[in-house]
């Protein structure tokens, strides 16, 4: 699978649920911040106050008996489909295999008593697998699972149409969950899983209609993932790949090691709306080679210290941002609910810098530089015509590249209060840039087309926003750091309508 971020995206020389309505820098460089005791904004706390199932059989329910052995999986297999399990109280358990699991037919339901728990004890791989479509899991805890790297514990094989619900979901190896079409993930709790709290990732195919509703995602990536396996591109609250339509609101996705939401390679149509995104280690939310969404209404705070930070003081000048957009924009030829990249009326508090468009020169269908694992875009079938020479001319010139065009950011407030962050620069910075195109020798993109093409000529605008405190923007390429009287200036003639108050705080 996939891609990772500005990292990864470089050669080496020649990366009626609860809704919400561096140099210069202190401080150990690794250490991550402390957990938020609480959100002030209203938010899923569904960790600390998890609604309980129900406490008596429903009629017709099969009872599960947490005093058998393997009682779940064996009840599931001697049952017709579409039949309702209820777990009682007490801890259930497989069989002691690494790939004992509980197999659900077609419509099944399954539903934990208060107290409920399906523990994998550090044995068993898998919680939930199979390829049923339609299967509910409810107000169960499932814990202790052992799950491969890049594989998941509940719907571990991606069957359509599941539902998680109400459900805790803590302390797994790979991810809590995997995802298959028309699933909706309301009102759950994914917490401390090893990788990610929800691999949405579908093998051979896209993942149509995903709803991420309420839930409180917290902890994840444990096995801190991009230390054992540098630039894997491969952690966070939720990592999504090709998923076309999804609407992701009112979760609370804080204090997860790495990047809290990143969708990676040829996804489409997101809504990502009122959720509170704080206190991750990297960015809140990465959107990379991919297309059309709005991203809006969002509470967005205290992100990115520990892998800005780190950054910065290695002395890299890339402005690693809270919200990143690498190689992602607005296409109207992708059919979706919107033709754009919106971004509007998100509050960014005291994260490591804003906003970061960006668009490596050198990353294409065929280049040895794109690291989304040989995909090419949605636009080009083919992978194999985007080579020379019919690369350097109309329409492949255009269509083999994912291009960062089209991001209309407006009507936000931008907080940056540097003695919060505790930093004196490289924590500052909007951006909008591309680096210079030299690899492969076959590459059309040489030089600076890519960086004039994102800076001037593809769409991108910032207006009408609000910036508190002492914030700098980066255009073209990472050596032009301008204030905003340059920005708003000839040639960039960004942020129109917009206020600036220089000082910190606010």
């Amino acid at each position: 699978m996939g891609s990772t971020w500005r990292r990864r995206a470089l050669p080496a020389a020649p990366l009626a649920l609860v809704l919400l309505a561096a140099t210069g820098c202190e401080g150990t460089p690794d250490a991550r911040p402390e957990p938020t005791a609480s959100p002030s904004a209203s938010v899923a706390r569904v960790c600390a106050e998890p609604e309980a199932g129900p406490a008596k059989a429903p009629a017709g329910a099969v009872t599960v008996d947490p005093a058998v052995t393997g009682d779940l999986a064996a009840k599931t297999k001697s049952s017709p489909p579409k039949t309702t399990f209820w777990l009682r109280p007490g801890t259930h358990t497989l069989e002691p295999d690494r790939y004992a699991q509980v197999v659900p037919k077609e419509g099944n339901h399954y539903l934990g008593a208060p107290g409920a728990v399906l523990d994998g004890r550090k044995t068993n791989q898998y919680a939930f697998g199979g390829t049923a479509r339609d299967v509910t899991v409810r107000h169960l805890t499932v814990q202790g699972f052992v799950a491969p790297h890049d594989e998941g514990v509940v719907n571990h094989d991606s069957a359509d149409g599941w539902v998680i619900e109400h459900a805790t979901v803590q302390n797994n190896s790979g991810a809590g969950l995997m995802a298959g079409a028309r699933q909706q993930v309301r009102a759950n709790c994914l917490r401390d899983n090893g990788q990610y709290g929800m691999n949405a990732y579908k093998a051979g195919g896209r993942i149509t209609g995903l709803v991420v509703e309420g839930n409180e995602i917290t902890g994840n990536n444990t096995g801190d993932w991009e230390r054992r396996r540098p630039g894997c591109g491969c952690t966070g609250g939720i990592k999504f790949w090709a998923v076309d339509g999804a609407d992701v609101r009112g979760n609370w996705v804080h204090d997860n090691r790495g990047t809290g939401l990143w969708a990676d390679t040829n996804n489409n149509d997101f809504r990502v709306e009122g959720n509170l995104l704080e206190a991750n280690d990297g960015a809140a939310l990465i959107y990379e080679t991919s297309y059309n969404a709005v991203i809006r209404e969002n509470t967005i705070r205290r992100n990115n210290w520990v892998e800005g930070r780190r950054y910065a003081d290695r002395g890299d000048t890339f402005p690693f941002a809270t919200v990143y957009l690498s190689e992602s924009g607005g296409e109207p030829r992708v059919r979706a609910r919107t033709d754009r990249i919106e971004i509007n009326g998100n509050v960014l508090e005291n994260n490591w810098s804003g906003i970061t468009l960006w668009e490596n020169a050198d990353r294409f269908c065929n280049s040895p530089a794109n690291t989304s694992s040989g995909d090419c875009t949605l636009l080009v079938e083919d992978t194999g015509r985007c080579a020379r020479p019919a690369i350097a001319t109309a329409p492949l010139y255009a269509d083999c590249r994912w291009k960062t065009q089209r991001v209309d950011i407006h009507d936000n407030r931008f907080v940056l209060d540097k003695s919060v962050v505790d930093c004196t620069v490289k924590c500052d910075r909007m951006a909008m840039l591309a680096n210079y195109g030299t690899y492969p020798d076959w590459s059309p993109y040489q030089g600076e087309r890519v960086a004039e093409a994102i800076t001037l000529g593809q769409h991108n605008r910032w207006h009408d926003n609000v910036y508190v405190g002492p914030w700098k923007f980066v255009a073209h390429d990472p050596s032009r750091v301008l204030d905003p009287g340059q920005w708003q200036g000839a040639p960039y003639r960004q942020d129109a309508g917009s206020t600036f108050r220089t000082r910190d705080g606010g």
